[in-house]
């Protein structure tokens, strides 16, 4: 006898809020918003187009993480 080895339908995160993710990363990181970043001034010495995106890559990986997280907190045994 085999056994039925698909994942049950609720062991990851839901898709509503990961399809409004990567809407979101889309358009942060798309041309017209990046070119509120595209100035010529610095932070710590660094372009601001190069922070901020930095800063969105890191906000979304996060956001991400936070998403992926299994509902009640707990490690998977």
């Amino acid at each position: 006898m085999t056994r039925d080895r698909r994942p049950d339908a609720r062991s990851g995160p839901a898709p509503g809020p990961l399809i409004v993710l990567f809407a979101a990363a889309a358009l942060a990181l798309n041309f017209p918003l990046l070119l509120l970043w595209d100035r010529p001034a610095t932070v710590l010495g660094l372009p601001v187009l190069a922070v901020a995106l930095f800063a969105i890559w890191a906000a979304l990986i996060v956001a991400l993480a936070l998403l992926s997280r299994a509902p009640g907190g707990g490690g998977r045994r």
